[in-house]
């Protein structure tokens, strides 16, 4: 039960990790393309804009995350356990693969990216990024467990 526990605490903090990066690396992006066309952004307005995604994408972009976090990381658990032993890093690379999943199929599924900064290919990998972010953390957590 302890272990269950542990493991559900360490998983959350992960997501919490990858959704924290990944609303403020969108938000910039977001800003950085206004800032492009000519408008001017304060720094103020950065920062209120941030805290605002943050809160915002909460719900919605935070159920994603943590769906496709659990499973990548279940997945990359499960071939360390049945097929070849991997590096604890590999929650790195299942954050990473999961938020690229999770992206690419919402295109198909809303006919749209949900997400605006993932719709340039560096914006695509900073949230990618995220995830592999969250998965270090996770398995920094996992190791020291």
């Amino acid at each position: 039960m302890k272990k269950a526990l542990l493991t559900t605490r360490n998983f959350l903090i992960a997501v919490m990790t990858t959704f924290i990066a990944a609303s403020v690396l969108h938000s910039q992006f977001v800003l950085a393309e206004l800032t492009a066309i000519g408008i001017n952004v304060s720094m103020s307005d950065r920062i209120t804009m941030t805290l605002s995604d943050v809160s915002g994408l909460l719900v919605g972009y935070g159920a994603i995350i943590t769906l496709s976090l659990l499973l990548g990381f279940l997945i990359m658990q499960a071939i360390n356990k049945w097929l070849f032993s991997l590096p604890d890093w590999r929650f790195a690379i299942g954050g990473f693969i999961a938020i690229a999943t999770a992206l690419l199929a919402m295109q198909p599924l809303f006919n749209i990216t949900l997400i605006a900064s993932a719709r340039s290919e560096l914006g695509f990998l900073s949230q990618c990024f995220a995830g592999a972010i969250g998965g270090l953390v996770y398995a920094r957590i996992y190791k020291a467990a």
